[in-house]
């Protein structure tokens, strides 16, 4: 399962809108942990927890919980999860709540990774953006879009 779930993540990651402010890249490394539960025959939902390492402007480590569901095997798949990043953003110390949602049914794929309002803290208290999630070609790669007042 938590094969098909990173095949779900990867296979689900695309452009998100961007917002008005400052733009910036970097890479992350993921690591999947799966929460067994037993499931009728048939249900496809699977439950993850996970951590991740940010490299670039944005420092610092994040955990969330993640659930699937869907066949990504055969190219149909959705996931939704929350993440909490702790570290530093353009050398400004904080944390906040990124929030996902994404599909992918027969080759379209949709991912949509916002700042959850209100969730900042610290230096990042007040922030807003989106970011997007590139895996093409091996590795994660992001961008992050965001304003701060």
């Amino acid at each position: 399962m938590k094969a098909l779930a990173t095949a779900a993540m990867a296979a689900i990651a695309a452009s998100a809108p961007a917002l008005a402010g400052s733009e910036i890249a970097g890479t992350f490394d993921i690591a999947l942990k799966l929460v067994p539960e037993t499931r009728a025959a048939g249900d496809t939902r699977t439950r993850m927890t996970f951590t991740k390492t940010f490299r670039g402007p944005l420092e610092g480590t994040s955990d969330g919980e993640m659930l699937t569901a869907g066949m990504p095997q055969q190219g149909a798949a959705g996931y939704v999860a929350v993440e909490r990043f702790d570290g530093t953003l353009a050398g400004r110390r904080g944390s906040f709540v990124l929030q996902h949602s994404g599909t992918m049914l027969r080759g379209r794929e949709s991912l949509l990774v916002v700042v959850s309002p209100g969730s900042g803290t610290g230096e990042l208290a007040g922030i807003a953006g989106t970011m997007r999630i590139d895996t093409k070609g091996g590795g994660h790669r992001y961008t992050f879009d965001y304003t701060l007042p």
